[in-house]
C-alpha cells in the first residue's frame, strides 16, 4: 500500500471517527459535560503516555519540555481545545447536534478570518467573498434561532484558534497531545476526585457508563493520531475537502436520528453556509492547481538552463 493511500484511509477514519462522535456522546448523557470532560482529558493522558513508552520517544518529549515558549503556547492550545470539547459535549447532550455541525461548517471561514486578523495574511477575492456569504449565513441563522448560534461560533473559533496555535507550532501529533492534555489533567483529576465524594460522579456507578468514560481517552486521542498520519500523507487540499466528511454526518445524525428541528429559515442559513464552502474550496483547488502549475513550469526551465 502507498503512503499517499495510507494517507487517505487515516483521513477517512480520523473524520468518520469524528462524525459519529454524536453517539458516543449520547450514551453518556447521564453525566456531566464536566465530568465527561475530565474523564476524557484523563483518559487521554493515560493513552497517550504508554503509546509514547512503547515508542520509546521520552527523549523528544522531554526536549520539548525544555522549551518553555513552546510550552506556554501548549497551554493557551489546551485550554482552547477544553473550550471546544466543552462547548460539543454540551451541545450534543442538550439536543443541538445540527448547530455543533454547523460550528464545524464554518470552521474553515473563520479560520480564514483568523489568518487575516492574526497573521496578517491578504485574502483574494474569491475568500472575500466566501466569508461575506458566511457572515450573511449567520445573520440568517441568528434571526432563525432568536439569538446568536454561540454554540457553532465557540466550537469554530475554539478550534480555528487551536488549529492556528498548532500551525505555528509545527509539533509531533503524540508529543504535543500529551503537554496538552497533561495540562489539564491536574485540575480534571481534582475534579474527578471532588465528584467521588458527591453524589453526582456517574463513574462507578454503572458498569456501562464506567466503560465509556475509561474509553473516552481512546475516542479522543486515535482520531487526532489518524489526522496527524493523513496530514503527513496527503496534500493540504485533499485533507480540507475530507474534514468536511464530519460536519455533513453530524448534521445527518442531527436531523435524521435525533429528529432535531430544520425549519425553512434554518436550512436557507446552512445552504448559504454550503454556498460559502463550495466557493472557498473552489477556489482553494484552483490556486492550488496554479501553483503546481507554476512549480512545474520553474522546475522544467531549470532542468533546461542546467542541461
Amino acid at each position: 500500500m502507498t503512503e499517499l493511500r495510507k494517507g487517505y484511509l487515516f483521513g477517512l477514519g480520523a473524520y468518520l471517527l469524528w462524525g459519529f462522535m454524536p453517539i458516543y456522546i449520547k450514551q453518556l448523557h447521564q453525566a456531566g459535560s464536566v465530568e465527561i470532560l475530565a474523564h476524557r482529558v484523563v483518559w487521554s493522558v493515560v493513552l497517550v503516555a504508554l503509546i509514547l513508552l512503547a515508542l520509546r520517544r521520552g527523549k523528544q518529549l522531554l526536549a520539548l519540555l525544555k522549551r518553555p515558549r513552546a510550552v506556554a503556547a501548549i497551554a493557551f492550545a489546551a485550554m482552547l481545545l477544553a473550550v471546544n470539547w466543552w462547548m460539543y459535549i454540551y451541545g450534543v447532550n442538550s439536543d443541538r447536534v445540527v448547530e455543533t455541525a454547523l460550528g464545524y461548517f464554518i470552521n474553515p471561514l473563520v479560520t480564514v478570518v483568523l489568518g487575516v486578523t492574526v497573521l496578517r495574511e491578504r485574502l483574494r477575492p474569491l475568500q472575500w467573498l466566501a466569508v461575506g456569504i458566511g457572515a450573511g449565513a449567520v445573520a440568517v441563522l441568528t434571526i432563525d434561532y432568536g439569538r446568536l448560534p454561540y454554540i457553532a461560533l465557540t466550537l469554530a473559533v475554539s478550534f480555528g484558534g487551536y488549529g492556528l496555535v498548532k500551525k505555528r507550532l509545527k509539533l509531533a501529533a503524540a508529543e504535543g497531545l500529551l503537554v496538552e492534555s497533561g495540562v489539564l489533567a491536574l485540575p480534571c483529576l481534582a475534579y474527578l476526585l471532588y465528584l467521588t465524594s458527591t453524589p453526582h460522579s456517574t463513574f462507578g456507578d454503572d458498569a456501562h457508563i464506567t466503560i465509556l468514560l475509561v474509553l473516552a481517552g481512546a475516542v479522543t486521542a486515535i482520531p487526532l493520531l489518524f489526522f496527524a498520519g493523513a496530514a503527513n500523507r496527503i496534500p493540504l487540499t485533499a485533507l480540507g475537502i475530507l474534514q468536511y466528511l464530519t460536519p455533513i454526518l453530524q448534521l445527518a445524525l442531527g436531523v435524521f436520528l435525533y429528529h432535531e428541528p430544520m425549519p425553512p429559515a434554518r436550512l436557507a442559513g446552512f445552504a448559504l453556509v454550503w454556498l460559502a464552502l463550495i466557493v472557498f474550496t473552489a477556489d482553494g483547488l484552483r490556486t492550488a492547481r496554479r501553483t503546481a502549475r507554476a512549480n512545474r513550469n520553474a522546475r522544467l526551465e531549470l532542468a533546461k538552463a542546467t542541461s
